[in-house]
């Protein structure tokens, strides 16, 4: 076995950054010499370019491009080895396969390495076969899939180092599962200004999850600060290595909740090698798809957080369920076959029969109506002769066409989806807001509807669509992504977490769309210290989150006089963040306007420039102290929370517990709750006030 001791660990770690700061020092000198040559070509080019004949000119561009292509190789290739120099590798497994006298030590990175005759890999990617064997097994029998079949053997040593900008701070050896001690102390450490990758800490169950390449759609359900959206990432990483050259980021595309989101995940795949790849929300699909106005989502769960009505409950609940879904599919069938309603045509001397547009119309049945009528309308017009039996003229055929789109009942999508609430005998369940203004429930509807009407569109180059916060969709919402990608699909979500409980999704509701999705479930939260894990939980007695052994100081209830009072408890806790050495403070109020209220007090008495206020508009996220709603916090974490206002008027019903319990479960090390007057119901009797 080499390096026995960590004195000859640090000393090969010495040798691996020698050829890593070798290799990019000759890259430096590929590109640099490339930069030149192309530079070069162009002005041969440019200086030649009324000599050189055609070929010759083309012959030239192509050099050029392909000098381009070479490059930029190198380039992505010096960026890779960059990462490396600093962090070098993070694992390291010792396994001996059955068939061989003697085994290899193999390094695990977050990018291949290879010696200078590229035969041997000093540095094994985190996403090769042979890295199997460091995330899911310990000392002793195992195996690993290799392009070959499966290899079995005997890992004799596993080993974690912590190296940073090349220096190695520890090194931790065991003949046991080691990923529990590294865990702790990363998960120790402050938190970011954004998400980081995992490789060093994936946990098996993780680690399966990100290379299931089986499962058509993959649905993770994982606890508040499982990793999910982590592991979510790190698969389509995986996917991009395990499939290079048929599957690229351009192939991929996210459903992603909102742009502070969007922007607290941006750093994850480049940081694995990857670009960056599309993200889409709902929002955007919809905009995509309808011209009518609409309440959007944000603006949906703002008014539920302070609305009264069982009458808009009762119409979100019943436009969120999987029957609501198949009424439209009877409904669209109805309208397939009455809303269509030949008759004979007769204009500029010809006759067509009704018969015949019938005819033409059942046999394109497989066709949704608005193509089904177009086709028709085309075989029609190309079928009709004159009385010489000549085909008619082009200016007659465009009438025929037009004659035949206008024996549909109506041409109006909106007309239509209102008269879909008459088909099914429940007028009262469709309610505009203002003038024509449709409520957030009757967005996806209505798109879908239009696209079992009319076809779907614009998404075939998506192989793979990753969703984010999957509970906060509706059956209707799956029913369009099921409409606009056949692709392959990564669901993921929390239940516990919906901002909106009477239109929230779970596995089995998901499951009623694509049946033959595959379900897993992650319940260990590595986020929160076993206090504030216990904490949520008694928040949501039906969570089945499990806590780490990572402890910390208890969660603090805060009880002040008065809001006077409470504003001062705030300011105090405030102050201390400021000295305790930690990165990230979210305070997070149950909406946004109370949020925005808070800001503006909070600016009277402390500096402005200290608070970022995130609302629905806002774009990136900030670290220090961040201002916001349960709704805008879920997917992100802070070193500290403080959620204020947890009173009994407050916080009271059972929306009003799943934002306490989102806004909660957003802390790491440390959580306080503050209130004024009678607390809320949902806060823990047995925790120390």
């Amino acid at each position: 076995m080499i390096n026995h001791t960590e004195a000859e660990e640090r000393i090969y770690l010495e040798l691996a950054l020698l050829r890593l700061n070798k290799a990019l020092n000759d890259l430096d000198t590929q590109i640099d010499g490339a930069r030149k040559a192309i530079i070069e070509s162009k002005k041969y080019v440019y200086a030649n370019r009324d000599q050189l004949d055609p070929a010759e000119r083309a012959a030239n561009i192509v050099e050029i491009s392909l000098s381009i292509d070479k490059g930029e190789s190198a380039v992505a290739k010096r960026s890779r080895l960059q990462k490396l120099a600093q962090v070098p590798y993070f694992g390291r497994v010792d396994f001996s396969p059955d068939d061989r006298m003697e085994g290899h030590a193999y390094y695990i990175g977050i990018h291949s390495f290879s010696d200078e005759t590229g035969q041997d890999n000093e540095i094994y990617d985190w996403r090769s076969p042979v890295a199997n064997l460091f995330y899911d097994y310990n000392v002793g029998r195992a195996l690993y899939i290799a392009p070959e079949g499966e290899v079995e053997g005997n890992i004799d040593l596993k080993r974690q180092y912590r190296i940073r900008q090349g220096v190695m701070e520890y090194m931790i050896e065991s003949t046991i599962n080691i990923n529990d001690e590294v865990l702790q102390r990363e998960l120790s450490q402050t938190s970011d200004e954004k998400m980081k990758n995992i490789v060093a800490t994936i946990q098996k169950e993780q680690n399966e999850i990100i290379r299931n390449e089986y499962s058509h759609e993959l649905i993770i359900q994982g606890v508040a600060g499982s990793g999910k959206t982590s592991v979510a990432l790190h698969r389509i990483a995986f996917l991009l290595y395990r499939y290079k050259g048929t599957l690229t980021s351009d192939n991929m595309l996210i459903v992603s909740p909102n742009k502070v989101f969007s922007d607290y995940i941006s750093n994850v795949l480049p940081e694995l090698g990857e670009e960056k790849i599309a993200e889409i929300g709902f929002d955007a699909i919809a905009a995509s798809e309808l011209s009518v106005s609409y309440q959007t989502f944000d603006e949906q769960v703002s008014e539920l957080a302070t609305s009264t009505d069982d009458s808009l409950i009762e119409r979100i609940r019943y436009k969120a369920n999987i029957e609501f879904v198949q009424q439209m599919d009877d409904f669209v069938r109805y309208v397939d076959a009455s809303y269509f309603s030949p008759s004979d045509i007769n204009l500029d001397g010809v006759h067509v029969d009704k018969a015949q547009i019938s005819e033409v119309y059942q046999a394109a049945n497989a066709l949704p109506l608005k193509l089904r009528v177009e086709k028709t309308a085309t075989v029609i017009s190309e079928r009709t002769r004159n009385r010489n039996g000549m085909k008619v003229d082009r200016s007659t055929m465009n009438k025929i066409k037009t004659a035949i789109k206008k024996m549909v009942k109506t041409q109006s999508l909106l007309a239509n989806y209102m008269d879909f609430y008459h088909y099914i005998g429940r007028p009262e369940l469709f309610k505009f807001i203002g003038k024509k203004k449709l409520e957030y429930s009757d967005v996806f509807p209505m798109v879908y509807l239009k696209i079992r009407l009319e076809g779907p569109k614009g998404y075939e180059a998506v192989k793979h669509l990753l969703v984010d916060e999957m509970q906060d969709y509706t059956a209707v919402q799956y029913a369009v992504l099921s409409l606009l990608f056949k692709c392959k699909k990564t669901i993921l979500g929390d239940h516990s977490q919906s901002v909106n409980p009477y239109s929230s999704s779970s596995i089995a509701d998901i499951k009623k769309v694509f049946p033959e999705a595959d379900p897993v479930e992650l319940l260990r939260s590595y986020r929160s210290t076993f206090e504030i894990i216990e904490f949520i939980r008694r928040l949501n007695p039906s969570s089945k989150i499990i806590p780490i052994e990572r402890h910390g100081e208890q969660p603090q209830i805060i009880q002040a006089s008065d809001r006077g009072e409470e504003m001062m408890r705030i300011i105090q806790l405030l102050l201390a963040f400021k000295e305790s050495g930690n990165r990230t403070l979210g305070i997070i109020c149950k909406t946004q306007n109370q949020a925005e209220m808070l800001y503006e007090e909070l600016n009277q008495t402390v500096n402005a420039d200290a608070i970022h206020l995130l609302t629905f508009s806002s774009e990136k996220f900030h670290e220090g102290v961040i201002l916001t709603s349960a709704h805008m916090a879920k997917g992100l974490e802070f070193d500290q929370v403080i959620v204020p206002f947890v009173d009994a008027a407050n916080y009271k019903s059972d929306l009003d517990r799943s934002l306490l319990y989102i806004a909660c479960s957003r802390a790491m090390h440390r959580l306080a709750v503050t209130y004024h007057g009678a607390s809320s119901s949902f806060i823990p009797v047995e925790v120390d006030r």
